[in-house]
């Protein structure tokens, strides 16, 4: 059995030679930190520029718990990133998600694979009922695949980050699974 057939849920098709998801190591620091100081990946992002990878490194050491953070590769070279965060108390039916995808390496379906093994573990691993996240309005790319998992618009939240000088809305959206 190959490494990508190990890590795969079985409702999921194979993914091609040479690409593979699998959870954050902390070796993973300085190639997160090359990846999150993208120019395009943070414009998609509440990340300032220039992440240290000491800062970096620092957050993977001390997830939130109940987090789940993945990494999709291409022949070893980490291309995306996501991140489940599992909220507690009246809210434990509940997570929220983030994910980016390296500059070069977009349009070419490793968000896709990415949001793909985050929603199957969610639905079939952890049992989470209502998944969600925010998106800048302007990211359309994101929001149609978003869209394509069964992601809805649930509100629009004006002025809600500081990016190049301005202040730009996003949506948020969930996806349910009652």
């Amino acid at each position: 059995m190959s490494e990508n057939e190990e890590n795969e849920p079985s409702r999921r098709a194979r993914l091609p030679q040479g690409i593979l998801v699998r959870a954050v190591r902390l070796s993973d620091a300085e190639e997160i930190t090359d990846l999150i100081n993208l120019p395009g990946y943070r414009a998609g992002t509440l990340r300032p520029p220039y992440q240290r990878v000491e800062e970096v490194r620092k957050y993977m050491e001390n997830p939130s718990p109940g987090a789940l953070n993945l990494v999709v590769t291409l022949d070893g070279k980490i291309v995306g990133n996501c991140g489940l965060n599992r909220l507690s108390g009246r809210r434990q039916h509940v997570a929220s998600l983030g994910m980016g995808v390296h500059d070069d390496f977009t349009g070419r379906g490793f968000g896709r694979i990415l949001l793909g093994a985050m929603v199957d573990a969610a639905d079939d691993w952890l049992d989470v009922k209502r998944l969600e996240l925010t998106v800048y309005t302007d990211n359309a790319a994101a929001i149609g695949l978003y869209e394509t998992f069964g992601f809805e618009r649930e509100g629009l939240l004006r002025a809600f980050g500081y990016r190049s000088g301005q202040y730009v809305d996003a949506y948020t959206m969930a996806r349910l699974r009652l």
